[in-house]
């Protein structure tokens, strides 16, 4: 597969369909906020629910960076961290006091986002259905709404979603999944 063919996509404002580091995701650049909205068109989001943003390492969100470097040690299972809205756009944090981040594990979409910054990703299916465990799966989903498939296999059974982790402004944590 072709990173460039993926970075030029996302940065032409198109949405693409990848594996992440659990299950099928389909990403957009965090940035753009048409791209954003194309993927709530796409998967008939409820337009108030937030997606999971990506990133390539922690220094990408600086006002939490230790916290989710610390939530996202290699020994732990991928896990996105939930932390107080610093400075994200609207359409990120949609009217909520808080964004999910996750540092990306897998290879390509870490070549991806360096390149890119930080993508949304959530699953790759319409609301209320289940997620995509194979391209041909995400394809009957999303047909030409999606600009570009990248097939990373078939997603075991056994894996799924990250673990989720919220960090409250007190300082607890709640762990949500």
């Amino acid at each position: 597969m072709n990173t460039q063919e993926i970075v030029d996509v996302l940065l032409s404002g198109g949405i693409v369909v990848i594996r992440t580091d659990t299950i099928y995701g389909i990403i957009a650049r965090a940035s753009d906020r048409k791209a954003v909205e194309k993927v709530y068109t796409a998967k008939h989001r409820d337009p108030d629910k937030q997606c999971i943003v990506l990133i390539s390492d922690a220094a990408s969100v600086p006002a939490h960076a230790e916290l989710i470097e610390f939530y996202s040690q290699a020994e732990k299972l991928p896990t996105s961290v939930v932390v107080p809205v610093s400075d994200e756009p609207a359409w990120i944090v949609r009217g909520g006091d808080s964004v999910a981040y996750r540092i990306v594990r897998n290879e390509l979409l870490k070549k991806i986002t360096e390149r890119v910054g930080p993508v949304i990703a959530p699953s790759a299916n319409p609301e209320g259905k289940m997620p995509a465990r194979s391209i041909a799966e995400a394809k009957k989903y999303f047909g030409d709404l999606v600009d570009l498939y990248i097939d990373g296999g078939e997603v075991p059974r056994t894996v799924h979603a990250s673990q989720i982790v919220r960090v409250n402004k007190d300082g607890t944590v709640d762990h949500l999944r």
